[in-house]
């Protein structure tokens, strides 16, 4: 069987091809890749090559798939894992996967497994280690978001706290407390928001800081309060003294997430920090020797936490899931541009430069990658585009269910052989 991928080949080197995938061992799954959401992780491991700690060293001989945040749907099973996995059968994967020592992803590991394909096998270690899921929610694109949200997720478990003996630690955000989210007004910003808001141990007061003011706008068009918690959208930009610019006696803050490896605003969260901080270091840098400097005099004498996540495990997956099936958080407003697999690839390379917030890939539609705002725009002289803008119109300009189910049936097709 003949599928077309995104493989990666080398540092920078990534080509849109096509190639023999092969024949399903009896351990094995045939899978249609339905979505992937690019990822700014999959930027860096195109930078980085053989370099990142995930990828193989011979992938100029042997390249592999990029994408990790797929939804899939079965074509046909192996005989082995027939009883539990059926044709038609839908699921998202966990992209964090831990085999003893190892760890692996599909995106960085896998010939033949990943997100920005036509069709994948997925291994016999991937399904024994339960590492897809099933997905019973109403669009493929809700899949591909629930792997971000298992990041945050796993960020948002992963705070802690002391209990008032000052030893134990209590996990996740502080109930009723403050919480700001740095440079948060992009995709993960607001589904950190989003996440945030519908846990049980929820913060009273949300506070997003960025220096983009179309980011800042879409945000607070985006992102509504609920469960009675506090929200503030701000652009900060020119602020001098952050903590005095937020003011009015609430600018120390119990858990902070920081969204951008830029050292100025690591030293925001180092000046926001209130006693018995929490600090997440959750963007993840390129470079190996980067530093910002801390105040660990508070690190001393007021407690002050600091953590990294990367990725989350299983059970965040499912929490990821569980929120999204039933609906407790909206991930339509994490994603801002709609493509074909035929632009993944240069949609990766460029995904720095490129603004707004998720670009959601449908891996076997032939699309120009294009912004959800610009829908009408482009449908001055295509009328598929002005037909998704009509849809979309009716959903406050988000990406949803009833636009997912026109791409499907009218967009051009990417055939395999």
């Amino acid at each position: 069987m003949r599928v077309k991928a995104v493989r990666l080949y080398g540092k920078e080197d990534l080509r849109f091809e096509e190639f023999e995938l092969g024949e399903i061992r009896d351990d094995e799954i045939l899978a249609q890749v339905m979505t992937d959401s690019l990822c700014m992780s999959s930027y860096k491991a195109m930078l980085m090559g053989s370099d990142h700690r995930c990828i193989p060293e011979d992938i100029g001989e042997n390249p592999v798939i990029m994408g990790h945040e797929l939804c899939a749907r079965i074509l046909r099973t192996g005989g082995k894992v027939s009883k539990d996995y059926k044709p038609g059968g839908v699921f998202a994967v966990q992209a964090k996967m831990f085999f003893g020592d190892a760890i692996k992803s599909p995106g960085y590991c896998y010939p033949a497994y990943g997100g920005n394909a036509t069709s994948v096998i997925v291994p016999a270690e991937v399904i024994g280690g339960g590492y897809i899921l099933p997905f019973g929610g109403d669009a493929y694109f809700k899949a591909s978001m629930a792997e971000p949200i298992s990041c945050l997720v796993s960020a948002l478990r992963s705070a802690f706290h002391l209990a008032p003996n000052n030893k134990d630690h209590i996990m996740g955000l502080k109930p009723g407390g403050s919480m700001a989210i740095l440079a948060g007004c992009g995709p993960m910003g607001l589904g950190a928001a989003e996440v945030a808001m519908s846990m049980e141990n929820r913060p009273a007061r949300i506070v997003l800081t960025d220096i983009d003011e179309k980011r800042v706008a879409r945000a607070k068009a985006l992102l509504k309060s609920k469960n009675g918690v506090e929200l503030e959208i701000v652009n900060t930009e020119g602020a001098a003294d952050i903590s005095a610019f937020l003011g009015n006696g609430r600018n120390r803050f119990d858990d902070i997430l920081v969204m951008a490896p830029v050292p100025g605003v690591i030293g925001q969260a180092d000046s926001l920090s209130g006693t018995d901080a929490c600090i997440n270091f959750f963007a993840g840098p390129t470079r190996k020797d980067f530093y910002a400097p801390v105040n660990f005099y508070d690190v001393h004498y007021n407690y002050k936490h600091i953590i990294g996540t990367s990725g989350g495990d299983v059970d965040d997956m499912r929490e990821a899931l569980r929120l999204i099936e039933t609906g407790q958080i909206d991930v339509s407003v994490l994603i801002s541009h709609i493509g074909g697999l035929n632009c993944a690839a240069e949609a990766t390379k460029n995904l720095p430069r490129i603004p707004g917030a998720k670009k959601l890939i449908y891996c076997n539609a032939d699309l120009p990658l294009t912004a959800i705002d610009e829908f009408a725009e482009r449908g001055r002289t295509d009328p598929f585009f002005a037909d998704l803008h009509d849809i979309c119109a009716q959903n406050n300009m988000l990406w949803c269910r009833e636009a997912e189910e026109y791409l499907l049936e009218h967009a051009t097709p990417i055939l395999e052989d």
